[in-house]
Order: structure tokens, then sequence, then C-alpha cells
């Protein structure tokens, strides 16, 4: 079930024009995680046509200093403009911040078989007591934090103490 939070954030268009300017951006694949869609991860905020044929696509970054901003930017114009779309503003929106509640499920199912371990769910903003990261591969919670940064900011490293594997971990914010 979707948290009040999520539906606001992220309210995807009824059938229209709308909705197939936010089903092709939202198959746009993320640049980082390349397992994910922008809408699997929660970063496609919003997709409109505009009286004249311009369509905006408002996105919201995990992190506000993220480097594939520019890369998904560019590849959702790209998209929108091999499907007819030549007029495509893509806008950044910082406004409400980007929460990892907003990643869809099957988001973090992909991110797991990826070898990520996925954040947890809030439930309208709360953020429960953990007690250890679970182990993407075997599943064990006997897990050590390696460095507060992995592969990307938006990601921890961390290595499992029964498998000895090491893995990253979607930091919960």
């Amino acid at each position: 079930m979707a948290t009040t939070l999520e539906r606001t954030a992220r309210p995807r268009p009824a059938d229209g024009p709308d909705r197939r300017v936010w089903d092709l951006a939202a198959a746009v694949v993320d640049p980082e995680v390349p397992v994910l869609t922008i809408e699997d991860l929660g970063v496609l905020r919003s997709a409109q046509v505009e009286p004249g044929g311009a369509v905006r696509i408002e996105i919201t970054p995990t992190y506000s200093g993220c480097p594939a901003v520019d890369a998904i930017r560019d590849d959702i114009t790209a998209a929108l403009a091999r499907a007819g779309y030549p007029d495509v503003t893509v806008a950044t929106v910082l406004s409400p911040a980007w929460t990892t509640d907003w990643m869809s499920e099957a988001g973090r199912a992909k991110l797991e078989s990826y070898g990520i371990a996925a954040p947890g769910r809030r439930a309208d903003g709360v953020v429960g007591l953990g007690l250890g990261i679970r182990c993407p591969r075997c599943g064990s919670l006997h897990t050590r934090e390696v460095s507060r940064f992995g592969s990307t900011s938006c990601k921890a490293h961390y290595v499992c103490q029964r498998c000895q594997e090491p893995f990253d971990y979607f930091k919960e914010h």
C-alpha cells in the first residue's frame, strides 16, 4: 500500500497523452543501477503534454548533487524524441526531497536480485529500528558496514560475515 507521501510525490497520469509520455519516460534506465528504471527508483515525478505539444517531465534525484541527473535528463529527452516528441523539458525538482519510500516493490526486488540490499519501507515517514542489513546473497543479518559510501553516494558498502561476500546497500532516507 502506498504511503500518503508516495501518492502525492509521484502522481501517475490517467490514460491519454500525459500517460503516454509518462510511460516513455518511465522506461528510462537509471545509469548507476542499470536494472532499475527511473520509475522503479521513484525518480520520475510527473509527465505532461502542454498545450502546443511541448512535453514537461519532472524528476527528483536521489541526492541533490546526484551525478546521474544529466544522463537521466539526456536519456529521457532522447526516448521522447524517438517517439515523436522533439520539444522536451526535463526539470529537476528538489522539494519534497526524494525518499526511498518512493521506490517500487518491483524496484526493491530488482535490487535484491542484482545483489544490492534494498532499503526497508517506512510508515508515513517513520524510520524503524533495523537490526542489521540483510545480505542479498545469503539472507544473513550478520553483516558489517565497510564504508558509508559505496559505488555511488546513495549506497553504502557492506560485507556479509556469513558468506564473506561484499555488497552494496541502497541507503534508506
